[in-house]
């Protein structure tokens, strides 16, 4: 009998958690809902493009975009070994972005993260795996956290302080907390159960919630721990592989993706710890990125980037670009979307808000004719 991923750290009364429930969503066919993918071009089209970083070295296997004063992009290049780093302002022409700096790393990057002032990089190497911080304005690693297995996902609390890097070994995750000021290092036993993967992690707003994706051989899980104690508080049943997570106002946008039912993303509300809707996109999704005002979910499919409304849990617009998505993040103030692509491009669109479109729909009614009572109507002559 397979052996269920059980969290090291968790209370007796709340082991019904730990059975396998597969999908919690209701059978009422209401809660799951098939996006709409017949968006027509040029209609209710929110997304434009307006430059072009042409990076070069091969696929790009993930993009960060933040700084102190400016939105650097910065992308990790498996094939070059490196971070290349470009600045918005610096351009080859009107439509060109240069890419200003470029890093070595110890081993192929992996994953990447950006605070105010460093840019978090995982590597994989021959002799170690690691976590390098480098210094956005010198262009260099300042420092180096070894780790004792691989990387398979990161996140950074809301103020920086905190980095932290899921890893996976031998049927067991758990999770290294970097403490980027003291620059020393934690871990967080999550659990164990046979080719148990950690898939995602993120961060609440308030950084008190640490929110991971986990897979092992009898279904997913959304394990939620709590990052000022270091221990699990809960574990929410999902289904199917889970590629990608995201939270907005006391929801978790899980993304999901199997060959029954190709992709999907389910709404987790924290309140219950259920699965309260379900939106299938069918296709072969790999990543979800939330919009700063939560409103809008980009999702990374085959060969486009579907634009999710978190209010209306419908396709609003589909992204293509010169070749297949890799990857994709948000500016710091949400109003450009950077795509990056497997020739080595970073497309750069200017995004409008899907909150403005919907109010603007929901204003827009018909009048309203009123029955005025008899005793209020004006005498007549």
């Amino acid at each position: 009998m397979p052996v269920q991923l059980i969290p090291v750290e968790v209370l007796d009364r709340m082991a019904n958690f730990l059975a396998p429930k597969g999908h919690m969503t209701s059978d009422d066919s209401s809660n799951s809902r098939v996006a709409d993918n017949s968006l027509a071009d040029g209609v209710g089209r929110r997304a434009v493009l307006e430059q072009r970083i042409t990076v070069g070295r091969g696929p790009i296997g993930d993009i960060a975009v933040g700084g102190a004063d400016i939105d650097s992009v910065v992308v990790a290049n498996v094939a070059a070994q490196g971070v290349s780093i470009s600045d918005p302002a610096a351009r080859h022409s009107r439509d060109n972005v240069a890419v200003t700096g470029e890093v070595a790393v110890p081993g192929e990057p992996v994953a990447l993260v950006v605070t105010d002032y460093r840019a978090y990089v995982t590597t994989s190497s021959a002799s170690q795996d690691a976590v390098s911080a480098i210094d956005l304005e010198t262009r260099a690693v300042v420092a180096t956290f070894p780790m004792s297995f691989g990387v398979t996902a990161l996140a950074a609390s809301p103020d920086g302080k905190r980095v932290y890097a899921g890893r996976t070994a031998r049927d067991r995750v758990d999770i290294t907390v970097i403490d980027t000021v003291a620059e020393r290092a934690g871990t967080i036993d999550i659990g164990y159960g046979p080719a148990a993967n950690l898939d995602a992690l993120c961060v609440d707003p308030n950084g008190k919630r640490l929110y991971a994706a986990v897979t092992d051989d009898s279904g997913s899980r959304l394990v939620i721990v709590d990052s000022e104690r270091s221990r699990v508080q809960r574990v929410v049943a999902v289904g199917s592989p889970i590629r990608d997570i995201a939270y907005a106002d006391g929801m978790v946008y899980v993304l999901t993706s199997d060959r029954a039912v190709g992709g999907a993303v389910h709404v987790i509300d924290l309140s219950t710890n259920k699965v309260t809707d379900t939106v299938k996109i069918g296709g072969a999704p790999t990543q979800l990125v939330m919009s700063p005002d939560h409103a809008r979910a980009y999702v990374v499919d085959y060969d486009r980037v579907a634009v999710l409304c978190t209010l209306s849990l419908e396709i609003v617009d589909s992204l293509s670009v010169d070749a297949r998505p890799s990857c994709v993040t948000l500016g710091s103030d949400g109003s450009r979307l950077y795509i990056a692509d497997y020739s080595g491009t970073v497309h750069v669109f200017a995004v409008a808000s899907t909150i403005e479109m919907l109010c603007s729909q929901f204003l827009a009614t018909d009048p309203i004719a009123l029955s005025v009572p008899r005793a209020l109507q004006p005498a007549t002559a």
